[in-house]
């Protein structure tokens, strides 16, 4: 009489269904040792599985999250599957590789968690689309892609050769001073040093000697010499951040530098020379200010000579999807995590709000909310109480038909993107037909 008592597969069956799986498969025992490998993780990796079983997991990966918050780990000490996470882990000749990883628990016949397995999906395509497609809106640190932003991208490499005075005017926390690191970047004079003073932030009282250094004795309590940010930044860039709160006795011997070239020291009659370029940064309306007598004509037009203005957010909302993405990216490089996704919902409210704060606002209020969603993805609840009580949200005329189509544009780059360019599924992950999102593909200009 034949047996008919279902018989567990053999090791040897176990391992040939994992090498038939496309994706890269591992297990672990409750010690976090690797007991099976399968041939996909080795293609991905460039690790054999003789090199990986026996090992613990975080010595054959070396991910960044390994020794903080291991999705595995978290999976069997609570019996749950992991979300899926991207991260970056270690090839077999040290080479980071991006992947996105899955995990959950392996039980027994009773239930009892015998150990842990995680899958894996090489995102290296991916990010060599994402890096194409994003490289057009980056230049230095400054990221957009909005039209405001091209412009400026398209004067600002010219300005900063020119070695000419440049003032950067925006408000406050649209990113002024990196626009200035670019200018110093991009210029001749790279090399040397860059060197921001903070007109705002210094008293009146010192602000000279700030500037312009002072000698032993020029006044109480100068007991030796003592260079100016002038003298520092000689061979490269002063940075005079909010020019416009500079007091009228600081802006008479500023215009004197930046005609003669020359300054002296506080308390000293020897005549230096200031071998370095300008570049001034304001959030006020200079114009009012000289038309109040509270900020010189004549250092306004020395000033101005290239013209940069720096958009606020809520001018330039096309480029929220790229800072958020781009923040919590940096974000989770500085804290050894995996970055976090946002939801639509609540990428929907950061597109919404009028971002008093622009761009600062925008970095503080991800990583508040990455501190609330721990190690889900980031939604409306996480956001900070004046982005979920929709507080400062503007209702623009306009805005609402230009959000739809430029979500719409989003959505179809970012699943060509998880597609590696493949049409077709592309468009099943959008529930639309490939004619469809080819059409809708050549009236937004995205080329795969």
């Amino acid at each position: 009489m034949r047996d008919s008592t279902p018989r567990a597969p053999s090791p040897a069956l176990n391992q040939l269904i994992l090498n038939s799986i496309t994706e890269g498969v591992f297990t672990v025992d409750p010690q976090m040792r690797i007991v099976s490998f399968n041939r996909a993780a080795e293609e991905i990796t460039g690790i054999s599985p003789e090199q990986a079983v026996g090992s613990k997991c975080h010595q054959v990966l070396r991910a960044a999250i390994c020794g903080t918050s291991c999705p595995l780990r978290q999976s069997m000490a609570t019996g749950e599957p992991g979300l899926e996470v991207d991260v970056e882990i270690s090839g077999a000749q040290g080479q980071r590789l991006p992947v996105r990883i899955r995990t959950a628990v392996l039980r027994d016949d009773l239930g009892r968690v015998v150990g842990g397995v995680e899958t894996f999906r090489d995102l290296s395509e991916v990010y060599h689309l994402r890096k194409k497609l994003t490289s057009g809106y980056t230049l230095c640190d400054l990221k957009g892609k909005s039209k405001a932003m091209r412009q400026l991208f398209g004067v600002l490499p010219a300005a900063a050769r020119s070695g000419a005075t440049v003032l950067i005017r925006g408000e406050s926390g649209t990113g002024k001073e990196l626009v200035a690191r670019a200018c110093h970047d991009l210029s001749n004079l790279h090399q040397g040093p860059f060197v921001a003073v903070n007109c705002a932030a210094i008293p009146e009282a010192l602000m000279e000697s700030e500037l312009f250094g002072h000698v032993r004795g020029a006044f109480t309590g100068a007991d030796r010499d003592r260079e100016g940010r002038l003298s520092a930044a000689k061979g490269g860039t002063l940075f005079l951040d909010e020019v416009g709160d500079l007091q009228p006795g600081i802006q008479v011997k500023l215009l004197r530098t930046l005609d003669s070239g020359e300054y002296t020291m506080l308390g000293s009659n020897q005549v230096r020379h200031a071998e370095v370029r300008v570049v001034a940064a304001t959030h006020r309306d200079l114009e009012k200010g000289m038309a109040k007598g509270n900020f010189r004509q004549d250092l306004y037009y020395r000033l101005n000579v290239v013209d940069l203005r720096v958009p606020p957010l809520r001018k330039r909302r096309e480029d929220i999807p790229l800072l958020a993405h781009h923040f919590l990216e940096s974000l989770a490089a500085e804290r050894g995590e995996p970055v976090r996704k946002v939801t639509p919902g609540a990428m929907a409210r950061l597109m919404e709000y009028s971002w008093p704060g622009n761009v600062r606002e925008l970095k503080n209020a991800l990583e508040h909310a990455l501190v609330l969603a721990q190690d889900k993805a980031v939604d409306i609840k996480h956001l900070p109480i004046s982005l979920q009580n929709g507080s400062h949200i503007e209702a623009e005329a306009n805005y609402l038909p230009l959000n739809l189509v430029q979500r719409e544009r989003e959505a179809i780059v970012e699943a060509l993107a998880r597609q590696g360019g493949h049409r077709a599924r592309a468009a099943a992950s959008l529930g639309i037909s490939t004619t469809t999102l080819w059409r809708k593909m050549k009236a937004y200009g995205i080329q795969t």
